[in-house]
């Protein structure tokens, strides 16, 4: 399948989910991709939501790239969110 994919910078703490999103579009639909903050710490580090935060942008290229090959197989839960694991 030949899917258009692009990140934008516009990642978030989401406190109910206790994750980092941030938002890829799919051809023109907006789809939800989230990494658990627990997730974070245990291949980077960090503490906080703003430790967090700062890792997901050192190693976004990475984050992005994983998140996108779980888009292409179509690995969405049930709420339509993709999950970093």
């Amino acid at each position: 399948m030949n899917q258009a994919i692009q990140f934008s910078d516009r990642e978030e703490w989401n406190a109910s989910m206790q994750a980092v999103c941030f938002p890829a579009l799919v051809n023109g639909m907006q789809v939800i991709c989230a990494i658990k903050g627990d997730v974070l710490a245990q291949r980077y580090g960090g503490e906080t939501p703003e430790q967090y935060l700062a890792l997901f942008r050192d190693y976004r290229w990475d984050l992005e790239e994983e998140a996108e090959q779980l888009i292409r197989q179509q690995a969405e839960d049930a709420q339509g969110v993709v999950w970093l694991s």
